[in-house]
């Protein structure tokens, strides 16, 4: 039997059902294809950036989410940074991603990743257009230029279809078979090391912490590691906790002993119980396109990484973000296969940035920090570059800023280039993240964003609006329009008219609303 839907997503893991939800929501005939019954219950991806809190507020789950969490509010998302073990006296608590709350309309967040993808599932569920095939796995994937086809069979069962679709999404993580069957390539850093994750609980620990202000992770830099980090995470307060650390690489789960070494790693002994251990490792790939024809892949299927910084899941749910309108826009009329290729040349800068500069590049300065001071060999050397260890850590969190300066459909800069580096501001930027702004009425403008383009016009002219939004129907291109002052802080956009995209970013700018908006709206959905 061969069913038809608009678009398949094989993988269900938060990327895969985010996707599922921003389609559905845009009342896409989706079907969803996942091997687990039930999220996956390992405490990893638990850093949701503010970004990412933005995309959940726009899928109506934000509040839900933060309603998950485990830790108090006490606890800020930061952590402590140790030398050698926890107990030694060299230690800082850097200020981490909530230094840029201000520049968004969501703060950060910190709970399980299996949390988020239940409250994901919870609203995937009230959207009839979505065929949740949970329980399933993909066998095959196939495309012609007819569409693509999807032969999934039943875990455990006797079950097996063929679902036809226009376009297929692989959400099915670092092993994709989405990917392999459409022949793309990866490619990355492998630094040729094991790393473990062990899930364990003790109440000493968190006891023993306490020498600590309040914090959600603790991260030892050990001089014989090469960079590599050992840290502790909590899951909770009080008891469950995550770490992950390198280990020897013929190390199984029965010929090591793992409770001397998260021991080893705090300074001191404590009680605990194990509830899981499992091996990564340390590798760093991107796919050389996001795309082939009618198939294209999100999250770990196109980039992974070791879970330093929390980038895995956020630039999944970017993904998600982005590519969403994008195929909505295209099975409605409006778009075109110009646009679906913007998702591969947008998103692909963005992680290989990541990855190189912030990722790979943490990890070798990391390395070489630790080569080149010791407080045995010259105490006051290493204390005073110890000092400016931490002293790093706020500027890169202030440049960490995602845009889309190069892409071909943002009036961004001449020379522009898309990628992970950027500056927080409030001023409207194209390519960049809108900031958010009080209105007149006292809503935040991300209250008011449509679901496709936003206009927001301040203090314009009615003409110049009125053919704007002419210009938009003409083209079919969904448009709200969002007029107001240019004051009451406002101003700190440096632009009257301001064209946001359906994924929150602004497309274009200008100090007045364009008579003739044609040549403009062309340009921001491939159409030029």
């Amino acid at each position: 039997m061969e069913k038809r839907h608009q678009v398949v997503i094989v993988g269900g893991g938060p990327v895969g059902v985010a996707l599922a939800v921003e389609l559905g929501l845009r009342g896409l005939d989706c079907a969803l294809v996942e091997r687990r019954i039930a999220p996956q219950k390992i405490p990893k991806g638990q850093n949701l950036t503010q970004r990412s809190m933005e995309h959940l507020y726009a899928w109506g789950v934000a509040e839900a989410v933060r309603a998950r969490r485990m830790l108090p509010p006490d606890y800020p998302m930061s952590g402590i940074v140790a030398y050698r073990d926890l107990a030694d006296q060299y230690w800082y608590a850097p200020p981490l991603r909530e230094i840029v709350n201000r520049y968004y309309f969501q703060q950060n967040e910190r709970l399980p990743q299996y949390l988020v993808e239940d409250v994901l599932r919870g609203k995937l569920a009230q959207l009839p257009n979505i065929d949740r095939r949970f329980g399933w796995l993909a066998e095959s994937v196939e495309q012609d230029a007819a569409g693509a086809r999807v032969v999934i069979m039943q875990e455990g069962g006797a079950g097996r279809e063929t679902l036809q679709a226009d376009y297929v999404v692989g959400c099915d993580g670092g092993r994709s078979l989405v990917r392999r069957e459409a022949g793309i390539e990866r490619a990355g850093a492998d630094f040729d090391q094991l790393m473990v994750l062990a899930l364990f609980r003790s109440r000493e620990l968190h006891e023993k912490l306490k020498r600590f202000p309040a914090r959600s992770t603790y991260r030892v830099l050990h001089p014989d590691l090469k960079g590599y980090w050992q840290f502790f995470g909590r899951v909770d307060v009080g008891e469950s906790w995550f770490f992950h650390s390198p280990v020897p690489p013929s190390t199984t789960r029965d010929n090591y002993d793992f409770h001397g070494l998260l021991q080893h790693v705090a300074g001191f002994d404590f009680a605990c119980d194990f509830d899981h251990v499992g091996f990564w490792d340390l590798r760093i790939e991107v796919a050389e396109q996001y795309q082939a024809g009618r198939i294209f892949i999100a999250g770990d299927a196109a980039h992974s990484h070791p879970p330093y910084g929390g980038y895995g899941l956020n630039n999944g749910l970017d993904d998600a973000a982005n590519l969403g309108w994008k195929l909505a826009a295209m099975i409605e009329g409006w778009g075109t296969d110009a646009l679906l290729q913007t998702y591969s040349e947008e998103r692909r800068p963005i992680f290989k940035e990541t990855a190189e500069n912030f990722i790979e590049a943490g990890i070798q300065k990391d390395a070489a920090f630790l080569a080149r001071y010791s407080p045995e060999r010259d105490r006051a050397e290493f204390e005073h570059a110890w000092k400016e260890h931490q002293g790093a850590a706020a500027p890169r969190v202030l440049t960490y800023e995602p845009h889309y300066e190069g892409s071909p459909i943002v009036f961004g800069p001449p020379g522009g280039k898309s990628g992970a580096r950027g500056t927080h501001t409030f001023k409207a930027l194209a390519g960049h993240h809108l900031p958010p702004q009080l209105l007149s009425s006292g809503r935040n403008v991300f209250e008011e964003l449509g679901p496709y383009f936003t206009l927001l016009a301040f203090d314009a002219e009615d003409r110049a609006v009125a053919g704007f939004a002419a210009a938009a129907k003409a083209l079919a291109v969904p448009l709200k329009v969002v007029r107001d002052t240019g004051g009451d802080g406002r101003e700190a956009y440096e632009a009257k008219a301001i064209l946001v995209r359906p994924d929150r970013y602004v497309a274009w700018t200008a100090d007045t609303v364009p008579d003739d908006a044609k040549a403009i709206l062309r340009k921001v959905v491939a159409r030029a």
